[in-house]
Formats: C-alpha cells, sequence, structure tokens
C-alpha cells in the first residue's frame, strides 16, 4: 500500500453528509493549469458567516472572511484574486500557500540521512526554501468536502514523488481545513513514507486584521509565548545556537504593536531585511495544545489566538513586499502590509543534531495541528 492510500485511513474520518447543521460547503470551477489540470475552489461558511475559501492549487487559502466587532465580514488576508495571476506571476510571497515538503529553509540545499547525502532544488541561493523550486505551493491537490455537525471543511491530497524536488521517499500527504461555528479555522497534517525522510509542513497565510490592504500592521499588538528564538546569520540559515528573546527587539512575551522595535538597530534586524523572519522556539506548557501567539487589531476589534502541536512559529512581517505585488481588488502590496505566523519545526534542522528531529520513518504517522482562533473585542 502506498503512502497516499495509507494517509487516507490516517484517524477516524470526519462524517460525510448532505450539509451540516450551519455551515455550509461550495465547490466551483476556478480556472485550469497550463497542464490543463482542473482547479476547484471551495468556500466554507459557518453560522455566523465567516467564510474561508481554499483552492487545490497549492492547497492556497484565498480568502478569509472575519468579522469585527460590529460584526462586518472583511478579507483579512493578502493574495491573489485568481488562479490565473497565481500562475502568472509564480506566488513569489508564497500568499496563503500549503507549505512542504520542507517549510522555511536547508542551507546549501542538502542534508543527510545515515551517511546518504541528498540534494534539493536550490530556490533562494545557495539555500532551499520552502520544499524548493515546486513545492507543494505549486502542486495540484485531490480534494473531497468534510462535515461536522458544527464545522465543514476540505480535505486535500497529495503523494510527493521519490526524488521530488531532491527529497527522499514517496511521501503521502493529507492537509484539512476545518472553519468551526467557534469562529476557528483549524489545520490538520497528516504524511506517511515509504522510505527515510524529513518532513517540515506548514502554511503560509498573510494576515491583515484590519482588512486586507487597509494599510500596514504596525499597530497590531502581538503577543508571542517563547522566551527563545533561533538566531540567524545573513543569508537566514541559522547559527544553530538558541538564544534569549529578552534585551532584544524579538521579545514579544508581554503585548507590544509590531511596529514598535521593528527599526531596532540591530544586527539580527538588520538580516531579517528590516523587520522580523525569525522562528520562535514555543514555550512548553504540557498540554498537547500549546498557546503559541495571540494578535489584536485596536480599530476593527479583531483578535486571533494561535495554538498549535508544533514547536515553533515563524514569525514574518511582510519585509519583502515591496508595491510589485497587485493583490485582490488591484491593491499593491507594500512593506509590512501583513504578517505571517507559521506553526512549524525549526529550520535547517536536518543539519543541527541539537534541534528537534524532523525525520520520518516507514511506518510512522506525521500528524500536527494548528488553529487560528478568531473573535472580537467590544471596545477598544
Amino acid at each position: 500500500m502506498r503512502p497516499l492510500e495509507k494517509i487516507n485511513k490516517v484517524g477516524p474520518p470526519l462524517p460525510i453528509q448532505a450539509n451540516a447543521a450551519y455551515g455550509t460547503i461550495s465547490k466551483q470551477y476556478f480556472g485550469k493549469t497550463a497542464d490543463d489540470e482542473p482547479i476547484y475552489l471551495y468556500t466554507l461558511t459557518n453560522k455566523h458567516g465567516m467564510q474561508a475559501s481554499i483552492m487545490t492549487y497549492g492547497g492556497i487559502m484565498l480568502t478569509l472572511k472575519v468579522p469585527d466587532r460590529h460584526g462586518v465580514l472583511e478579507d483579512v488576508l493578502l493574495g491573489y484574486g485568481t488562479l490565473e495571476d497565481f500562475l502568472r506571476t509564480g506566488n513569489k510571497p508564497y500568499f496563503g500557500s500549503a507549505i512542504g515538503r520542507y517549510a522555511n529553509r536547508i542551507a546549501n540545499g542538502q542534508f543527510s540521512l545515515d551517511g546518504v547525502t541528498y540534494r534539493l532544488s536550490v530556490n533562494e541561493p545557495p539555500n532551499t526554501l520552502h520544499g524548493g523550486k515546486r513545492g507543494f505551493n505549486k502542486r495540484v491537490w485531490a480534494s473531497e468536502e468534510v462535515y461536522h455537525e458544527d464545522a465543514v471543511g476540505v480535505a486535500l491530497y497529495y503523494t510527493s514523488k521519490d526524488g521530488e524536488e531532491g527529497f527522499p521517499g514517496n511521501l503521502g500527504v493529507k492537509l484539512t481545513y476545518t472553519l468551526t461555528d467557534n469562529n476557528e479555522l483549524i489545520i490538520n497534517y497528516s504524511a506517511m513514507t515509504d522510505k527515510k525522510t524529513v518532513v517540515n509542513l506548514s502554511q503560509h497565510n498573510y494576515y491583515n486584521l484590519a482588512g486586507a490592504g487597509n494599510g500596514n500592521i504596525l499597530d497590531h499588538v502581538l503577543t508571542i509565548h517563547a522566551d527563545r528564538f533561533t538566531p540567524i546569520m545573513p543569508d537566514l540559515i541559522p547559527t544553530g545556537h538558541i538564544q534569549s528573546v529578552a534585551g532584544t527587539p524579538l521579545d514579544f512575551r508581554i503585548p507590544t504593536t509590531i511596529g514598535a522595535r521593528i527599526h531596532a538597530q540591530d544586527p539580527q534586524m538588520w538580516y531579517a531585511r528590516g523587520g522580523y523572519d525569525f522562528n520562535y522556539v514555543l514555550n512548553p506548557s504540557g498540554v498537547a495544545m500549546d498557546k503559541a501567539a495571540s494578535v489584536y487589531e485596536p480599530n476593527s476589534g479583531r483578535m486571533m489566538e494561535v495554538y498549535t502541536t508544533q514547536p515553533a512559529l515563524q514569525f514574518y512581517s511582510g519585509n519583502g513586499l515591496d508595491g510589485s505585488e497587485i493583490g485582490k481588488g488591484g491593491i499593491a502590496y507594500n512593506r509590512y502590509d501583513g504578517f505571517c505566523l507559521e506553526t512549524q519545526h525549526y529550520p535547517d534542522s536536518p543539519n543541527h543534531p541539537n534541534f528537534p528531529s524532523t525525520e520520518l520513518l516507514p511506518g510512522q504517522i506525521y500528524k500536527q495541528t494548528s488553529v487560528y482562533k478568531f473573535s472580537a473585542r467590544a471596545s477598544k
């Protein structure tokens, strides 16, 4: 049995019904790739009207419409409006994408397992970023609708073949996006392999809780439950050390606006291209699902809380956006117009034995869950 066939059997399936008690799912044809593969767009709607739409191309979340303190829905995700825009641009910022096989960076595009060196496709010379030149963000996924009484979702399936982008093993992957009636976006990852490999799956939404295109995110108030981070070198590869955030611009243990120290004269901030692009080592709480972060946007009242089984979180403040990316509604995205909170394992772990292992063996099941819970405060 191949990995994808096995992964389809991981855990009890969500019960399939004609519709959910409150939520709904719509499916529409959204275009086709250059190879004439049809792409579909699923729109999940909960009983409060909150919506998430997901493409089968790249597992990309296209929109996420969240209510503010007055109940007004607004799309809080940066991204393009059409499949053609994603294909034409190559989606260099990874807007809304599923990320694999390995989220974040691998130094010099290579790593070793059991004395064998694997050389990966290099797409950020000399390193490999987010799985290589054609990672999971540029693959077409199989799909099916899933239902609970209090949630709706879409399950996506992809088999990454042995040697794809240089990674060993046939890897069967299942990615499920679920929208609950508690205004939670739940992302479940599962994977199995037929050969020893490395796996680090994540998701790359760019959020602006004021609404995508409504200015920058510097006034968003951020809390990250992490005492430590992995410092980087000028090429954004970890040094291998784990350092305290105390006394650095990276300290968000107390609620702080993103812009408060973003221009700090600190070498780490320079390496990150004048902002945040750092892997935070989350504080273990002793429970299966740690609270990783929370973000509050004062004008709309929107709050996002992040929970995860993953050991780390990449906070990126959109430093690379420069106005050249024209998004939904013809809006140009400028520096700091969106932020990412990517739950993950550490960058470049295969080359750092002191980091938590990302190795996956035949017979093992890779399973991770992240929850993005949305609410709104009644007043500032």
